[in-house]
């Protein structure tokens, strides 16, 4: 199946279509592609629609990674 992954806010990488077999190995992919302190505290969407877990995603699903901001 193929996902599309959006880096947002300061994660700042281009969007990749990736290619996978199922939810464990995206989840090795991110590893390698977003620093660690990031994937501990970020928020996951699939189709604008947050989500606790990626484990239900399907081919065509946009997937994205939702830093946690600051600011005042």
């Amino acid at each position: 199946m193929k996902v599309k992954v959006k880096f947002l806010g300061p994660i700042a990488k281009e969007d990749k279509i990736i290619e996978i077999k199922d939810y464990n190995e995206l989840k090795e992919i991110l590893k390698k592609e977003v620093e660690e302190e990031w994937l501990e505290s970020i928020a996951v969407a699939v189709n604008d629609k947050i989500v606790n877990s990626l484990e239900n995603i399907k081919d065509g699903d946009v997937i994205s990674l939702l830093p946690p901001v600051c600011g005042g």
